[in-house]
């Protein structure tokens, strides 16, 4: 592992757990044949580096969506007559 890289994605995404998700996820795709956004640095780099480099060079992003219900003008509305 390239601990510049890492070092260089912790800066971009300070959340561990999302990063190691991020990473992750993306390895699996790599692994499956997807092609990488960014140039491998010499032939053999493995796709965790690819990967943490994507992160830094910005291509790969991530971000935290809360999951809400969609609530209806009329359902909000009965929410605040039932009050």
């Amino acid at each position: 592992m390239n601990f510049d890289y890492l070092d260089a994605a912790l800066a971009r995404i300070p959340n561990k757990p999302l990063l190691i998700n991020l990473v992750s996820r993306r390895v699996k795709q790599l692994n499956t044949g997807q092609r990488p956004m960014v140039k491998p640095d010499h032939p053999f780099q493995e796709n965790l580096d690819i990967a943490l480099k994507e992160i830094k060079e910005g291509l790969l992003d991530a971000e935290i969506v809360a999951d809400e219900p969609e609530v209806t003008a009329e359902e909000a509305a009965e929410k605040l007559l039932s009050l």
